[in-house]
């Protein structure tokens, strides 16, 4: 893979800046790729773009605001608290057809700068119950990317089978462990860094950093 050219979803959070690292390592060209659909944080976007050019990766921004539009939730709408599901309803942080059209328009991207590769961190594991961070779904979009297009690409989810533990564990031996701790925003209050320790995203975030470093490096798989 190390001559292949490869685009990164990437929000400046902790899984897509996981991801960044990861595939600088991997790839021979790297690219990274920002939607703008006026989230709750604008921040999101200036941390991306700050990392983006830290790091030297190229780096696109697009707009999706009809996605904003579309889909009035807790991270769409600052005067939306957010929730956790209920009763196995979706917490209202699920931006409905967010990843589908994210993957999709990264596949045009890499189609038009000749990448073959695209990389997301989607995560199963750990996942808040979107069914648009499922195996499934990128394995089904991959297919249809393909098909769309009459191109082969490959979307990596390096993220997908680990939990936020073993993705703290994958930005150690990246050699980015601090720089995604203190440079990266995940959380839903827009605190970058350790975020504000109440919202789930924190709360998550929090929970797979303690159990890295305080467990033994060889019990964490």
């Amino acid at each position: 893979m190390k001559n292949d050219k490869a685009i990164v979803v990437f929000s400046g959070g902790q899984d897509s800046t996981t991801c960044l690292f990861w595939a600088l390592k991997n790839f021979k060209e790297v690219e990274a790729v920002t939607f703008d659909y006026n989230q709750r944080h604008r921040l999101e976007i200036e941390v991306a773009k700050d990392i983006a050019k830290e790091l030297g990766v190229r780096h696109h921004i697009l707009d999706m605001s009809l996605l904003n539009q579309l889909t009035p939730n807790a991270l769409t709408r600052d005067d939306i608290e957010v929730k956790a599901g209920e009763d196995g309803e979706l917490p209202n942080t699920f931006v409905p057809g967010r990843n589908l059209l994210f993957l999709s328009f990264a596949g045009v991207l890499a189609s038009q700068v000749g990448a073959k590769h695209i990389i997301t961190g989607v995560c199963e594991t750990d996942f808040s119950g979107y069914p648009d961070c499922r195996d499934i779904f990128v394995k089904s979009l991959n297919v249809t990317l393909n098909l769309s297009m009459d191109q082969t690409f490959v979307i990596h989810t390096p993220l997908m089978w680990i939990n936020k533990a073993q993705t703290w564990k994958l930005a150690d031996e990246l050699g980015a462990l601090d720089f995604v701790r203190e440079r990266t925003l995940t959380c839903y209050n827009g605190m970058i860094a350790d975020g504000c320790g109440e919202c789930p995203a924190c709360l998550l975030r929090k929970a797979g950093l303690d159990q890295y470093l305080d467990s033994p490096k060889e019990g964490i798989e």
